[in-house]
């Protein structure tokens, strides 16, 4: 080969690598702007792409030229009102009846000047009416008795009458001024300054500080002990979610206030009897975090890839298909007619097939689950991972695409541990679910002023959604802890603390 030649074979080779670099970039800055711009749903029923129905007789035998029914033949096209929606909206609200009538001064008749009578009423419409927030101070005395046979016998006996304990002590907290602060907060994501300006519009001076010293209090003092109880009840569990997220904290000792924390979230399975949602904060994101928080658990673990959840021994990992689909939507480029886009959305389409699948099933006991998942999800899954190995030679090695392959391939053992047992689920969607009202309150408040405050967000975190979870009322649940907890002496008697549990009778009778 002479020199020309050789030279001409080099900028070749040059041109062809940089124009795979230019369309790994151009890749790059598509996925990104649509992260920053696009929709943040992962439905992929409107996807820009041809290429979604790999399993979709329908859409297949679809034919554009096909003559439309007559609307007259098809039974219930129109959406039809029924009577009664507006009662059954309104059916657990307080209702009062307004008669609007005539003042006694007008019930005459015009032409003749007899008295008007009565006959009968009319409905009109009905409204919601708004009541305002309203505070007020409860002064509380108590009362002393005294025996006057005792006294006159020279034996004086007295007796005073039993009073409710604070919630917080030598404090004018309330149980339901704590458990609408802490409501407020961590449930409607309403920082504590701008609840500090409501507060005074109700003519109450109350600075955030106080209000913060009050979370960090009832936290500590009535919460934590409900959370320790659920984690050891957690343990007992066979299926956990787990999963993190990053928390700015202030006033970490040895740590710039920029570093990230974590939020790490545990829950109990889909199909658990008593659902259990429990945050703790952890000053990192290292292995040895879950490590300590799973000792000793042995059972099936639902997380996403990340390798920290690897140092917790005797666990199954089952990875979420969730997060696969997540990695082949990203590999979609803008042009759908892109040879990528048909891989891309091929993938895509082996995922939502398993989903549609799970779907089908979620009702069916465990054992039959299982049978099922290997009789209808098994071949789709063996498809899946052969269609993998021919695609893998036909893309880019570094593009988003190649990526989205190989995370599946490389955790290919991990995504089909779920098919071992009917109770493990498909995907970590329950952990991201109940994860997600965090991230939402995080973004208005930014950062935790300390890691006490981390550890008592954590606590009330907790409590709220493993209310929700119980189909509890968050705030009643919290007023019915701050009420009722303070005097139980759970201390010397653990076990009095079962009735406090949110799935209890007692709370589901009265936190609905």
């Amino acid at each position: 080969m002479s020199a020309s030649e050789q030279l001409l074979e080099k900028l070749e080779n040059r041109i062809s690598q940089l124009e795979q670099e230019n369309k790994k970039l151009h890749d790059t800055v598509e996925y990104l702007t649509r992260k920053l711009f696009g929709k943040s749903s992962e439905k992929t029923s409107s996807l820009p792409t041809g290429q979604m129905s790999l399993f979709d007789e329908a859409e297949i035998e679809a034919n554009p030229k096909a003559p439309e029914p007559d609307l007259k033949e098809v039974q219930g096209y129109r959406r039809k009102k029924f009577k009664g929606q507006r009662m059954e909206l309104l059916k657990d609200i307080p209702r009062d009846k307004r008669l609007c009538t005539l003042a006694e001064e007008d019930r005459f008749c015009e032409e003749c000047d007899t008295t008007l009578l009565s006959v009968g009423e009319e409905f009109i419409r009905t409204e919601v009416e708004y009541i305002p927030a309203k505070v007020r101070v409860i002064d509380y005395y108590r009362e002393t008795f005294e025996c006057r046979t005792c006294r006159k016998d020279g034996k004086p006996y007295m007796e005073k009458s039993p009073m409710p304990y604070p919630v917080i002590q030598h404090s004018m907290a309330s149980p339901s001024t704590v458990a609408w602060v802490m409501h407020q907060k961590f449930v409607n994501a309403l920082p504590l300054y701008r609840q500090e300006k409501e507060w005074k519009t109700l003519g109450v001076n109350l600075s955030r500080a106080t209000m913060s010293n009050w979370i960090l209090a009832a936290s500590r003092d009535w919460l934590r002990p409900l959370v320790e109880l659920m984690h050891q009840k957690l343990m007992q569990e066979h299926y956990i979610h787990a999963d993190e997220t990053p928390v700015q904290v202030m006033n970490e000792v040895g740590r710039k206030n920029t570093t990230d924390s974590y939020m790490w979230l545990y829950s109990s399975g889909q199909h658990a009897k008593h659902p259990i949602r429990i945050f703790e904060y952890q000053p990192g994101r290292s292995g040895k975090y879950p490590q300590e928080f799973l000792k000793d658990y042995e059972g099936y673990l639902h997380s996403d890839a990340y390798s920290g959840y690897k140092k917790i021994p005797g666990i199954i990992r089952c990875l979420c298909w969730a997060h696969v689909r997540r990695k082949f939507v990203d590999a979609l480029p803008k042009d759908a007619h892109r040879p990528e886009a048909t891989f891309s959305s091929q993938g895509i389409a082996y995922c939502n097939k398993l989903f549609e699948t799970e779907k089908n099933l979620e009702k069916l006991p465990s054992e039959q689950r299982k049978v099922e998942r290997l009789k209808q999800e098994k071949p789709v899954l063996e498809a899946f991972w052969s269609w993998i190995y021919s695609t893998k030679k036909k893309v880019l090695p570094k593009s988003k695409l190649s990526e989205a392959l190989n995370y599946a391939l490389n955790h290919k053992k991990e995504l089909t541990n779920y098919l071992e047992d009917g109770n493990c689920s498909i995907s970590n969607n329950l952990a991201e679910n109940s994860i997600r009202p965090f991230t939402i309150g995080r973004k208005n408040w930014l950062f935790s002023g300390s890691p006490k405050g981390a550890a008592a967000s954590a606590a009330v975190y907790s409590i709220i959604e493993s209310a929700k979870a119980n189909d509890l009322n968050p705030y009643k649940y919290l007023y019915f802890i701050f009420s009722e907890l303070p005097g139980v002496q759970f201390g010397q008697h653990p076990e009095f603390l079962e009735d406090y549990l949110p799935w209890s009778q007692d709370v589901q009778e009265n936190c609905k």
